[in-house]
């Protein structure tokens, strides 16, 4: 097996997919097997947390959903606390990013987290990603890196899409309660480029004693073309339609009380639909002796969503349902342009670039609801959004084993709100500078050293930015700063001078001024106090015989408060932050003869972790392995078996504690609140090679 990179060589670093390589951004790729020589690893990466996952090694992966091909990224989990339709919760480096703050997402060009979201800041909806055409995951850790900026200071992740298809593909997927997938995709060659047509629909009905009644369509064209001075061009189309019911997380002492089961449900009435449309286009092309790169990308996003997780506490009559819904038009794009060149005899390779976004939000709202019909308003804005950058960065190889980088860039940010309440309507603006560093020694017998420093940032919602009152209670509060700061440092080693095995360690530390967040699930902003997080990843990779890749990685972090919290009443109740993620472990098995069959089989743990601040409620840990086996029955013919949570876990997908009340009860209860993790279930593929 080979791999080449056109113009670069290839580096394998940290390390949780089968096979994770770090080259040349934004240049080709043509994996056929995996051969890579221990000299190929040097020189190319800025930090031992950045890598790339390419398609070969994805396929071999079992997942339960289409988020978890993210879960290539070290240390990341992907799970859920409503089912299916909703976007997934994330957890990386003591971050509970819930849907998507602080680590950003793109697939195929397209920003997935969204801004000033009904549901949550940084909302990573990826339910329009299909698995197949995914060609690589480019992913990188902390806030360290130039071109990246909001949502970004946990992490980042590329997902690219292929050019084209080997071969078309015609797909039937059978599951148990009620899976079902049908995927067809296919590549034509038109005036000397590649068409590639895709549409994917799904159904599940789900183990939970609510049915899901989950329906999902997905639909793709994209067109690339390869010019003969050496560019690229592409333009795609694609849209995403999705409705469901939700069995969303329930109290433990309903269970334990016999007035449920672990897999059911309080209100049968929550769920709901949302639908994506996207554009997007871009070009490469050489440029005097650099190589310039624009994106430009425009969507149409809708979002109907009702939830309940407090059942009867603010309501006896009604219950708590609510709804949140979004409507917004998105538009936005870059520009950068990469040199190479020489001064004073050294290597120097610099990259300048543009980034702008503009956000048109109608009714991002919060509504009162029964059984999905609304009862009042809480809160409903109309947003106005734009933020553009500035960014450049510097990499100097100052001798054969120590190279530089340096880099910034400059942000700018301004919201319009036009707020139901009027005192809650306003303009805000604010900039952020942000410096990035970066001190590579080596190679070292086949070894290198890293130290980065950076600061990363999130926006906040923009309706907090200008609230002064609190649309539930009535009470005034003070506006939210629109942008929070995060400071990081990563001290790392990566490694191969073991043969057949690559190593990566990385420490780090991230400091947030402020945790404040935007709680769309109550219509105010929550402040919290600045945090700082400290920990440590370890990554193998290991190829002991041919066809087989051993790989794993293994994290814990300690995150705090930087100061006390405090109580309604003033009193000190600790600094632990709640969720944070601590020790995080995933190992995996990867095996593919020559004879036709493969296997894959993942392992994926994730630990206790405080509830809350005093630390008194913990989450249990939980295990989930998931089996893949496929077997070539003819040259165009494959049959595929998964088997999904092999061991019949028990544990939970996620794990809340907070009041609520059911019916019946006299007063509000502190209880954990969770949703478990699905039995074991099987699904089986059968594919036609067009």
């Amino acid at each position: 097996m080979k791999q080449k990179v056109a113009g670069g060589v290839l580096a394998l670093i940290s390390l949780n997919g089968f096979v994770h390589a770090a080259g040349v951004p934004g240049e080709a790729v043509e994996l056929d097997t995996v051969v890579v020589t221990p000299d190929e690893l040097v020189g190319e990466v800025d930090s031992a947390t950045i890598g790339t996952v390419y398609a070969e090694q994805i396929e071999l992966r079992p997942i339960s959903r289409q988020g978890e091909v993210l879960e290539v990224v070290p240390g990341l989990i992907v799970t859920q606390h409503s089912g299916e339709g909703k976007a997934n919760q994330y957890f990386l480096r003591g971050y509970n990013l819930d849907h998507g703050t602080d680590f950003a997402t793109t697939i195929d060009g397209l920003p997935v987290n969204s801004r000033t979201h009904a549901h949550g800041q940084g909302y990573s909806d990826n339910s329009f990603l299909i698995p197949e055409l995914v060609d690589s995951v480019e992913y990188r850790k902390g806030p360290y890196y130039a071109d990246y900026g909001d949502f970004s200071a946990a992490g980042a992740a590329d997902i690219r899409y292929k050019d084209k298809l080997d071969k078309g593909i015609a797909e039937l997927t059978g599951g148990a309660y009620g899976y079902g997938r049908v995927l067809s995709a296919s590549s034509f060659a038109i005036d000397g480029g590649d068409l590639l047509l895709a549409l994917e629909g799904v159904h599940y009905d789900g183990p939970y004693d609510l049915n899901q009644n989950y329906n999902k369509g997905n639909l793709v064209a994209r067109y690339a073309k390869h010019t003969a001075s050496g560019g690229s061009y592409h333009i795609g189309l694609s849209g995403y339609s999705g409705k469901w019911d939700a069995p969303d997380q329930i109290p433990q002492r309903a269970v334990d009380q016999g007035l449920i089961g672990r897999l059911g449900f309080l209100d049968p009435t929550v769920g709901g639909k949302s639908h994506r449309i996207n554009l997007s286009a871009g070009i490469e092309e050489n440029i005097g002796p650099g190589r310039l790169a624009v994106n430009a990308y425009a969507f149409r996003y809708r979002l109907q969503l009702f939830s309940n997780f407090t059942y009867f506490l603010d309501d006896a009559d009604n219950g708590d349902q609510f709804e949140q819904s979004d409507k917004r038009n998105v538009f936005g794009g870059s520009a950068n342009y990469k040199l190479p060149s020489e001064l004073l005899g050294l290597k120097v390779n610099s990259e300048v670039g543009l980034q702008t976004q503009f956000d048109a939000i109608d009714d991002v709202g919060l509504y009162l609801t029964r059984a999905r019909q609304r009862l009042s308003t809480t809160t409903v804005s109309d947003v106005k959004e734009l933020s553009y950058a500035v960014y450049g960065q510097t990499g100097v190889h100052l001798t054969d084993w120590v190279r530089v980088t340096i880099g910034a860039r400059f942000d700018v940010y301004d919201f319009d709100v036009d707020n139901n309440n009027p005192l809650n309507s306003g303009t805000r603006s604010d900039t952020l500078f942000s410096p990035k560093f970066a001190l590579v020694l080596g190679p070292f017998e086949k070894t290198e050293l890293f130290f980065n420093a950076g600061q990363g940032f999130h926006s906040n919602d923009a309706r907090g930015t200008t609230q002064t009152i609190d649309p539930r209670s009535g009470d005034a509060v003070d506006p939210v700063s629109p942008l929070a700061p995060a400071v990081g440092f990563d001290l790392g080693i990566r490694t191969a001078i073991i043969p057949k095995v690559q190593l990566a360690f990385s420490l780090f530390t991230l400091t947030s001024d402020s945790e404040l967040v935007y709680v769309g699930d109550a219509g105010t902003t929550e402040p919290n106090a600045g945090s700082r997080r400290y920990g440590g990843e370890l990554g193998l990779y290991w190829k002991p015989i041919p066809g087989l890749v051993v790989d794993g990685d293994i994290a814990y972090t300690r995150a705090r408060f930087r100061a006390e919290q405090l109580d309604e009443d003033g009193n000190a109740i600790g600094q632990r932050v709640p969720q944070a993620i601590e020790g995080v472990a995933a190992f995996g098995l990867s095996y593919r003869s020559k004879q036709g069959w493969d296997a894959g089989l993942r392992l994926r743990y994730f630990g206790p972790r405080a509830l809350i601040e005093d630390n008194s409620a913990r989450s249990n840990s939980t295990t989930v392995v998931n089996l893949g086996l496929g077997y070539q029955l003819t040259a165009r013919l494959k049959v595929t078996g998964e088997v999904l949570n092999l061991f019949d876990s028990k544990d939970h997908d996620i794990d809340y504690f907070y009041e609520s009340q059911l019916a019946g009860e006299a007063a509000p209860v502190a209880d954990t609140h969770f949703h478990p993790i699905e039995p074991i279930n099987g699904r089986i593929s059968l594919r036609y090679s067009l």
